[in-house]
């Protein structure tokens, strides 16, 4: 059994290199399940107390100081440990997942909300989705410190369900006032539920990934529109691991490099251009 999955393991890395995505897949992540990280699914039920229209993340009150950001960052990760009306009063989470990365980040990455793994170590994306994420980040010649990476919750759901409208309602503007604070010149929704909760979309992820949008600040904030580019969760992309689901991922990560002006990172074998 070990020598069929490394000989798994191996035709899909084979399949990456293909299509350009450097990654790989590891043996646990080929046996096992994938990441409790919530992700778009046709045959996951709504929760029955969600309506069918998805609330637009309410706009933050206290708009971000561009000057100073890593202090403005920890000044509202410590209001929203402190007075966050949804995340003060939930009991299902072990640690509260604010954020992380740079506080000047170019590129912003937002998912939905923390899983198991991110809940046990306090850390948005680090468990199988998040090493996925972490190899999609490698592959556009990043680090993930380069970048800032977020939630829309910053607490665990009950049995990792979806977010509710209200409890949106009442995380959602800590998140906007990360935006504000971070200012980033592109942002990247990981799923449908990330994608719907911030733009105020009921589009589903299939029909909006790799489609340009614009998020909206809110009024008054000082801070111009900014780019977001919707593509799969990398939970999904771990359980639908097909080379077209990749090769759609790889295509939206492109775009981002090309309107942020990252030059595709030379791959090993790669002859150096001529001078």
């Amino acid at each position: 059994m070990s020598m069929h999955r490394r000989t798994v393991a191996q035709v899909l890395a084979a399949f990456d290199r293909e299509i350009g995505l450097e990654v790989t897949v590891r043996a646990a992540a080929v046996a096992a399940p994938p990441d409790p990280v919530p992700v778009p699914s046709p045959a996951r039920a709504a929760p029955t107390a969600t309506p069918p229209s998805v609330p637009r993340v309410p706009v933050a009150r206290v708009t971000a100081d561009p000057g100073a950001p890593e202090a403005r960052l920890a000044e509202i990760e410590a209001r929203h440990a402190a007075a966050c009306p949804h995340c003060t009063t939930a009991s299902a989470h072990t640690h509260l997942v604010f954020g992380e990365g740079a506080p000047d980040a170019r590129l912003m990455f937002v998912g939905e909300a923390p899983g198991e793994v991110e809940d046990r170590l306090g850390r948005p994306f680090v468990g199988p989705a998040g090493e996925k994420l972490d190899e999609m980040i490698a592959a556009m010649g990043l680090r993930r410190e380069d970048t800032y990476i977020a939630n829309v919750l910053k607490s665990r759901p009950p049995g990792n369900r979806e977010p509710l409208p209200d409890e949106v309602a009442a995380c959602g503007p800590f998140l906007v006032e990360q935006i504000l604070a971070i200012r980033p010149k592109a942002i990247v929704t990981l799923g449908g539920s990330a994608t719907k909760m911030l733009l105020g979309t009921d589009t589903g992820i299939t029909r909006m990934r790799g489609q340009w949008q614009r998020w909206t600040p809110p009024e008054g904030s000082e801070c111009a529109p900014i780019p977001v580019m919707p593509t799969y969760h990398p939970a999904f992309v771990l359980r639908t691991y097909t080379k077209e689901v990749r090769a759609q991922v790889w295509s939206d990560l492109r775009q981002v490099m090309a309107e942020l002006g990252i030059e595709p990172p030379v791959r090993p074998g790669t002859p150096a251009p001529r001078s």
